[in-house]
């Protein structure tokens, strides 16, 4: 026998549950006599009546019941399946790689991922957390994160975080050794912790601004390291000060275990954007972390 048509299994479940071929062709949506003539078909395929039929109802022979308390319910479980399958083809999918500073990807990135990931699980996020300015384009990023002022014009750049400070920060013990810098140039007179940039290999210069008046500071001291976590812990244990964004220390300087200076020095600069190439055009899973990220003023 050949095999079976899947369709023509379900046409014939469809007219034994409803009892009626008017009732099933309607819910399939075909004609009553393509219905008939496929069921028709089914059991001359089988060779044994699955179907009686009447000028007032249909009910199934015993053949027939045994296909419904057997096969029915497999066919259903098929169908699901398949249904399945279908919606999840149509879940957006895919790798979204992004190259971010250590700050970004913990106080921006992080938090979404947190809540994008469970609802998602085709999306595929890889996060370079790196300090140092990376040519998205040439390493194959779908986007990069960078401060609002430094994003290139060709790229479209869109806002994922606030405004942004920084704070000079040192424990309260360093501060018993060493009075606190009045100005950005006392700091040269300070034991600075700081921080080597990988892109060209150079220290990083701390920034500062008053009355529109900027100030570069190239400080000096005995360490160095080249991320957040330890220029933090470095200056909770005393070894010197820190140059660090205000909300990875605010814990830290409302419990007292770190004091602030040159508080007025340290404006707030743009916060970060998310920026990818214009010419790209996004898929559906960067179309969706690109909404979730995106800065919501409260």
């Amino acid at each position: 026998m050949a095999l079976t048509n899947f369709n023509d299994i379900l046409a014939f479940i469809a007219v034994a549950r409803e009892g009626s071929f008017t009732r099933a062709a309607a819910k399939l949506g075909v004609s009553q006599s393509a219905l008939s003539q496929t069921v028709r078909a089914f059991e001359q395929r089988l060779g044994i009546p699955l179907l009686v039929r009447t000028t007032r109802s249909v009910s199934p022979t015993e053949a027939g019941r045994q296909i419904m308390t057997s096969i029915a319910p497999r066919c259903e479980e098929i169908e699901t399946e398949l249904t399945a399958l279908s919606e999840r083809r149509l879940l957006p999918a895919g790798t979204i790689r992004v190259s971010a500073g250590e700050h970004a990807a913990l106080s921006v990135l992080q938090p979404v991922l947190n809540k994008l990931l469970p609802i998602y699980p085709d999306i595929r996020v890889e996060i370079h957390a790196e300090n140092r300015m990376a040519d998205i384009v040439a390493e194959r990023f779908d986007a990069g994160v960078r401060l609002g002022d430094q994003v290139d014009k060709d790229m479209i750049a869109v806002r994922i975080g606030p405004d942004l400070r920084w704070a000079v920060v040192g424990s309260p013990a360093y501060f018993e050794r060493h009075p606190a810098p009045q100005t950005p140039a006392d700091l040269t007179r300070h034991n600075c912790i700081n921080m080597r940039l990988p892109t060209h290999g150079s220290i990083f210069t701390w920034e500062f601004a008053k009355d529109g008046r900027e100030v570069k500071v190239k400080v000096d001291g005995q360490m160095v390291v080249n991320n957040l976590a330890m220029r933090v812990l470095s200056a909770l244990d005393g070894l010197g000060l820190a140059y660090v964004p205000e909300d990875q220390v605010a814990a830290h300087l409302a419990s007292g275990r770190l004091v602030r200076t040159l508080d007025e020095w340290c404006p707030a600069y743009p916060g970060y954007r998310l920026y990818y190439p214009s010419r790209r055009h996004p898929s559906a899973a960067f179309a969706l972390f690109l909404d979730a990220v995106r800065y919501q003023p409260a």
